[in-house]
């Protein structure tokens, strides 16, 4: 027989956490349905569903914190999130279909850690933070050190995931999501990704650019963001487009094979660059 617990308040649930880091958290339940579909039954359940004190999205002091509790459909359709942080709400607009996104949650999505999490990748281009907390206190993490490995994470055993903080982007710093899966909705990524560019007139001086369903973990593109450094828009594309592939080692899976993932991020990551010009000439 499976435990439950649905507590009242956030104390009381990082109390229940200490006591029994064996049970499964439920936010939303659609990754938990899915297992006990495959007779996946966890010994307890502590249920977090609308929790009030991880149920936010809130802009303030040059950032936007969004609870663990949120949904995706509440992320996509907060005005602060679409206006400064357009790739987080299109992503979130990509998490499976209308009933998905109701009950989907950002902190089931870091926790679950998927390498193909459509909204991984945006956490890592915009440099969120996650805060984390237990009954001994609350830390944060930067996102580019949260992945550990294939689903997994630096979250302790007796924590719970509270919030993401993602510092809103300058104004001369643009942003772009894009995804490529096997139909145009509701679709399993075979490759995605996220950019953050900050530009000099149209000189590239610094890059974060992330990619996603191609490894075990969402990554950084280091060598790309290296390449496209002091690069005019122009010139970035290409240079994108030539340092990614050695970069990476895409995986084959049931969804799409290493080469094909390998010529896709090429593409992907010089359109980031292709883009950002058209908007530069409008």
């Amino acid at each position: 027989m499976t435990a439950y617990l649905r507590p009242r308040d956030l104390d009381e649930a990082l109390a229940a956490r200490a006591a029994h880091p064996d049970w499964m958290v439920l936010a939303g339940a659609t990754d938990l349905m899915v297992n006990a579909n495959h007779r996946a039954a966890p010994t307890g359940i502590l249920d977090l569903w609308r929790l009030a004190p991880i149920c936010f999205v809130r802009a303030a002091d040059g950032e936007i914190a969004i609870g663990a509790g949120a949904t995706w459909l509440e992320v996509e359709r907060d005005a602060a999130v679409c206006t400064h942080l357009a790739p987080l709400a299109a992503a979130a607009r990509e998490i499976g279909a209308l009933q998905i996104q109701a009950r989907a949650t950002l902190g089931g999505n870091v926790g679950t850690s998927s390498p193909v999490g459509d909204s991984l990748p945006v956490l890592l281009a915009l440099d969120a933070e996650l805060e984390v907390a237990s009954v001994r206190g609350r830390r944060r993490v930067p996102y580019r050190e949260w992945c550990t490995g294939y689903r997994t994470t630096r979250l302790a055993a007796d924590e719970l995931i509270v919030a993401a903080h993602l510092p809103l982007p300058g104004p001369t710093t643009r942003t772009v999501w894009r995804k490529v899966g096997t139909r145009r909705a509701q679709s399993i990524s075979k490759v995605m990704g996220a950019a953050a560019i900050t530009l000099d007139g149209d000189v590239v001086i610094d890059a974060r650019v992330a990619l996603g369903a191609i490894a075990d973990r969402p990554v950084r593109i280091a060598a790309v963001e290296a390449a496209v450094r002091g690069q005019r828009l122009a010139d970035a594309a290409h240079a994108a487009r030539a340092a990614v592939g050695p970069a990476i080692q895409p995986i084959d899976d049931v969804r799409s094979t290493a080469s094909y993932r390998r010529e896709v991020a090429e593409n992907l990551v010089a359109r980031f660059f292709h883009g950002m010009m058209q908007r530069a000439d409008r």
